[in-house]
């Protein structure tokens, strides 16, 4: 075998856009095509809104003005403007912005204008607008290459910067901007900058009572315990309740405005900061997964050049706050002991409460310890021997490989369903957990059932979710049955087992639908995978002669050779999500409780269509 010869030829050097689109991963962290909140074209908008945050936070415009027309973004803010001398360097040029001067950009959002590059190199379209002192000047570009750039003009249009972008199909493939995934991304933004107005084709999105309205928008108001607790100060804000019906932890955790969705040292350090407060002000050495049981919570702190454990900024890896400041840990735990102890003192009503909560939780914990215990064992005997799950090798090797964000885990039922998947998946980031039959219906049921459940044991063992998903293993966790009665029924099961114990899984977007095709329409040239009676007719259309059709009524139908297309680059989600108007218990009540003649029709208007397709093939 000749050896490779490694000679001066081998070196090259990348320009900024070859390397950004060589390894976009390293800069927007995975691709996707929308189903995902955290895909890539969601993050070229966060890091484009980022910028334009940066100014209202230096006091220079309260106004982002965002479009989203198809694949065609717009954001337009009324800061101060790029220099119009800098407009092309600020966005193709790397180590080139203005947030290298820490007078100006202090507790910035983004991290030295590279967000902006990196929008720029994965859009086949992208043009920036700067106007300030009454002129303006503009430069459009084609991935990150520069192919127009205008002379300076007289305006009297306000100041500021507009981006447009078109992100690149070949990189984001099939991709799809879905509006919910946005409008939770600048709610977030204006409950971290009170008197922020953004406006998202056409609607407005303001907050007065920054985290406070946030717990406040994302739960029923029944289902706190007591008045959400709101406690700000400098550079930190936290809002603090209990769920009544809700089992396990649940975090929102903010940094410079960065929505870190994986925690990180200031999360950490607020959860041991509850703790030793309210062990403090009881005088009682209460369990801590007792005090934090069905906690709901929020914190947002600033910090002086934070270090993130990845561009995407998604878990905080700072254990300084900046300057003379104290370390994270410290200074949280000193505003927390501090302004929460008080607050307790000042409010006896919410103490008692609390305390009674905390009481509730350890008397659980206690009646449930020698089942927990035995349900452990039987968790961890079962994974040496475990056929229900089929692990990826990114959790067999390194749980904080940054590929955890693109960790996916199948819940399938059947042998033949997932045999087929594990057969077809991506062994590195995708994993399989088999179902036996029907799971249980658990609503109403209390957390006991979990335990003494094997499927939801090692379901739960499995997510390693038992007290909180911060240390969730996979970031997607996707329904896959049958596009039959049955399916719909293990699907509506699963979720009514989501929601019950653990709703945060589905608040924070880690639960979908995997969507298989029912039909392929083929001839001997070409093959179409249709997913409705509308793309049949489209396909059959296509094709010439009187192709071939096949209906797939189950996934065990699908070969492991056509799965691959079906769970690999073109894999098709559909996300669960809550609705806002209905409080978790009225979700449950009305899906999983006694019929009702509402239920009856509900069904009846939209599940018939589902049916009689099934049924007629």
């Amino acid at each position: 075998m000749a050896k490779s010869q490694y000679t001066e030829d081998n070196i090259r050097s990348l320009d900024w856009k070859e390397h950004i689109r060589l390894r976009p991963g390293m800069y927007i962290g995975k691709l996707g095509d929308g189903s995902s909140a955290d895909d890539g074209i969601y993050i070229l908008l966060k890091e484009t809104i980022d910028n334009c945050i940066d100014e209202f936070v230096m006091g220079a415009g309260k106004t982002i003005e965002i479009s989203v027309q198809g694949e065609k973004v717009s954001v337009r803010d009324y800061g101060r403007g790029i220099p119009l001398g800098k407009v092309v360097d600020v966005v193709s040029k790397m180590n080139t912005g203005g947030k290298y001067d820490t007078r100006a950009f202090k507790k910035s959002v983004g991290l030295n204008g590279v967000g902006t590059k990196a929008v720029n190199a994965l859009s086949t379209f992208f043009r920036v607008e700067s106007t300030r002192d009454g002129k303006s000047k503009s430069a459009e570009f084609a991935t990150g290459e520069l192919t127009k750039e205008e002379l300076l003009e007289e305006t009297s249009r306000r100041r500021g910067t507009k981006i447009t972008f078109i992100p690149d199909e070949t990189i984001f493939k099939k991709y799809k901007y879905r509006n919910e995934y946005i409008e939770r991304m600048l709610k977030n933004y204006v409950y971290l900058n009170p008197g922020l107005t953004i406006v998202f084709n056409g609607e407005k999105y303001f907050s007065e009572n920054g985290l406070k309205d946030l717990l406040e928008d994302n739960n029923s108001v029944d289902d706190l315990l007591y008045p959400i607790i709101h406690l700000k100060g400098d550079d930190i804000e936290v809002a603090i309740t209990h769920s009544k019906t809700q089992y396990s932890e649940e975090y929102h955790s903010f940094v410079n405005g960065q929505h870190t969705t994986q925690g990180g040292t200031h999360q950490a350090a607020f959860r041991e900061a509850i703790v030793r407060t309210i062990r403090d002000f009881y005088g009682k050495t209460y369990d801590a997964s007792d005090i934090r049981k069905s906690i709901i919570s929020a914190i947002s702190i600033k910090v002086m050049e934070p270090v993130f454990e990845s561009q995407t900024k998604t878990k905080l890896g700072s254990t300084d706050m900046g300057g003379s400041l104290p370390t994270v840990r410290t200074y949280i735990n000193d505003f927390i002991g501090r302004y929460l102890d008080n607050y307790l003192h000042k409010h006896p009503e919410t103490a008692e409460k609390i305390q009674r909560k905390i009481v509730q939780a350890e008397k659980e914990r206690k009646e449930l310890s020698g089942i927990r215990k035995l349900a452990r064992e039987r968790a961890k005997k079962a994974s040496l021997h475990n056929k229900k799950l089929r692990d990826c090798r990114i959790h067999l090797a390194d749980m904080k490989n940054d590929r955890r964000l693109e960790s996916t885990l199948f819940i399938t039922e059947g042998d033949s369903a997932s045999g087929s998947i594990t057969k077809s998946r991506d062994v590195n980031t995708q994993a399989v957990f088999s179902l036996r039959g029907k799971p249980l219906n658990s609503y109403g049921m209390s957390k006991k059932i979990v335990y003494e459940n094997e499927e939801f044991n090692l379901l739960q063992a499995a997510l390693n979710i038992e007290e909180s998903i911060e240390d969730l293993r996979y970031n997607n966790i996707v329904i896959a049955t049958d596009a039959d009665v049955d399916g719909m029924h293990i699907r509506l099961l699963l979720i009514t087992f989501f929601l019950q114990f653990f709703p945060e899984l589905i608040k924070e977007n880690h639960l979908y639908i995997l969507q298989t095709p029912l039909f392929r329409v083929r001839n001997k040239k070409k093959t179409f995978y249709c997913y409705s009676d509308e793309e049949k007719r489209d396909a059959i259309e296509e094709l010439t002669g009187k192709p071939e059709i096949t209906r797939f009524k189950g996934l065990g139908e699908i070969s492991p050779d056509e799965f691959q297309n079906f769970i690999g680059d073109d894999i098709r989600l559909e996300p669960i999500m809550l609705d806002k108007a209905l409080s978790i218990e009225e979700l449950l009540k009305f899906y999983m409780g006694k019929n009702t003649p509402d239920r009856q029709e509900f069904i009846i208007q939209n599940l018939k269509v589902e049916i009689d397709l099934i049924e007629d093939n």
